[in-house]
């Protein structure tokens, strides 16, 4: 491969990932966690190797085997991984496995997005600004051709416009400046999200905004003693009787000026889904989908924080 010219977009992205993580801190969080080589037995394979195999998988949307194939078989992601074929074989999907285990037993996935969080901030990109709220269904296999028989019990299913979705909820939410998420509070599907807007504040904020989804929310106790201003969509049929008058357009104006703002929010949900696909929960139960949706969340950042960061190329694998 020494004459190949191109640069796969694959390869841009990984590269990007890998320039953008602050590895060194990574390492240096997990590390109290993770086994020592004492005593008898297969010494544990480097604590940054296996790190880098799980952000790959989780960067490329990968099951355990899969990431483990790809090692073999796609060179960027060897290159990221950091394998040399010629003389090692690559870690396997059961160590992986472990490794992910002893992420969610130890909560480290919490670590590893509050560890990402502060880097962004060391860079100037802080997240103290006002904050947008929001939420996104992310369907779960309501297959029941398992050992009990039954859908995921910890999953429920909601209703959204004339369709019923049967999953979680991710709710996040996002600095107003940046764009980048700073909260992730996952919760079943029929819980509203109304009633985890307080959950996604950081209390240094002084507005926050909301889609309709959001209305009343000021009022709800929670929220009656914090001096936060609240700017939330009107809802679609009342908005669809506003008349054609001054004051009609002056409000049509100003629920676009909001959803202008909103956007941002929209973008962390596009990488989340599109570039990560993730778009149905791999595991079951709720405690093993939110440590996911940390890690998630944490390279989410990495991704947006690229155009602060000054980075080249802005084009990701689709």
């Amino acid at each position: 491969f020494a004459s190949k010219k191109k640069l796969t977009r694959r390869e841009r992205f990984l590269s990007e990932i890998d320039a953008a993580t602050p590895w060194p801190v990574l390492v240096a969080a997990l590390l109290p966690h993770y086994p020592k080589a004492d005593g008898r037995g297969r010494p544990p394979i480097g604590l940054e190797r296996m790190l880098r195999m799980y952000i790959a998988q989780q960067c490329l949307g990968l099951s355990d085997e899969g990431i483990e194939d790809a090692i073999y078989d796609i060179g960027s992601v060897r290159n990221f991984v950091g394998v040399d074929l010629t003389h090692e074989s690559a870690p396997d999907a059961t160590t992986l496995l472990k490794f992910r285990r002893l992420l969610e037993e130890n909560d480290l996935t919490r670590r590893v997005f509050d560890e990402i969080k502060a880097h962004l901030a060391s860079k100037g990109l802080s997240m103290r600004e006002g904050t947008i709220v929001d939420a996104t269904l992310i369907a779960a296999p309501p297959s029941t051709k398992n050992k009990d028989g039954a859908r995921d019990p910890e999953m429920h299913q909601s209703k959204k416009g004339n369709d019923w979705h049967f999953g979680m909820k991710c709710h996040i939410g996002v600095d107003m400046a940046t764009g980048l998420v700073h909260t992730v509070v996952g919760t079943a599907g029929n819980v509203s999200d109304v009633t985890q807007a307080h959950a996604l504040l950081h209390g240094g904020e002084k507005v926050a905004l909301g889609d309709a989804g959001y209305q009343g929310v000021a009022k709800r106790p929670e929220n009656a003693d914090k001096a936060i201003a609240w700017y939330t969509a009107m809802r679609p049929s009342v908005r669809k009787t506003l008349k054609k008058s001054k004051l009609g357009r002056a409000t049509e104006k100003l629920e676009q000026a909001k959803a202008s703002v909103r956007a941002k929010v929209e973008h962390c949900f596009h990488v989340l889904k599109c570039l990560f696909k993730h778009r149905k929960t791999r595991y079951r139960g709720l405690a093993k989908n939110n440590a996911q949706l940390f890690t998630l969340f944490a390279l989410t950042n990495l991704v947006l924080a690229r155009r602060f960061l000054g980075t080249q190329h802005t084009q990701v694998a689709s």
